[in-house]
């Protein structure tokens, strides 16, 4: 018998082992935080899947995502990241990637982790969904709104209410497997 997942997975095993393994599994770590913010940016305006497929090259590129070496990126750096075939070359996702490392700096010196200051926007708990079908499922909330708004007037780039709201669900922040999805009941109910 098939296992039963959400309806945006396709069969690749990549893609799955991505829904079963990660999406929605809530996330604290600074360091794996900062990769997903990073990493939902570079699929603006793009499928998660084509940046799934990437993700090895993004890390490589951008020193395993340690943001106190991208913080220092100078122009030949930036340069060399804008002919790197493996990443989605485009300068203002990549230029963002160097603003978001040193603002994320700041949020970690303000708040002691990146993780406190994220989580604090849901009390530091998932928020557990009850969607029936991905129909259902948002693409932004007030909570996504209220992040988005944050971030920008902290200096970030690329994390639109879309992109805050995806992040969040990639993140655990939020719970929007389908509740007859296999992944579903393997988040903690509040």
């Amino acid at each position: 018998m098939a296992v039963k997942r959400c309806e945006w997975v396709n069969d690749d095993p990549l893609y799955i082992d991505y829904h079963d393994q990660e999406w929605g599994v809530p996330v604290y770590d600074d360091h794996l935080l900062f990769e997903y913010l990073i990493l939902e940016g570079a699929q603006a305006g793009l499928s998660w899947y084509t940046i799934l497929k990437k993700r090895e090259h993004y890390r490589k590129a951008f020193d395993g995502f340690n943001p106190e070496i991208i913080a220092l990126y100078d122009e030949d750096k930036i340069q060399s990241l804008l002919s790197n075939k493996g990443i989605v070359r485009n300068q203002l996702k990549i230029r963002s990637v160097v603003t978001n490392a040193q603002n994320y700096l700041k949020v970690v010196e303000e708040f002691g982790s990146f993780s406190d200051y994220i989580w604090s926007f849901v009390d530091g708990k998932p928020i557990q969904n009850r969607f029936e079908s991905i129909e259902e499922v948002p693409t932004s909330t007030p909570i996504s709104d209220a992040l988005s708004k944050d971030l920008k007037k902290r200096g970030f780039k690329f994390i639109g209410t879309t992109i805050c709201y995806a992040f969040m669900q990639a993140v655990g922040m939020v719970n929007d497997h389908v509740i007859d999805c296999a992944c579903y009941k393997l988040t903690p109910l509040p």
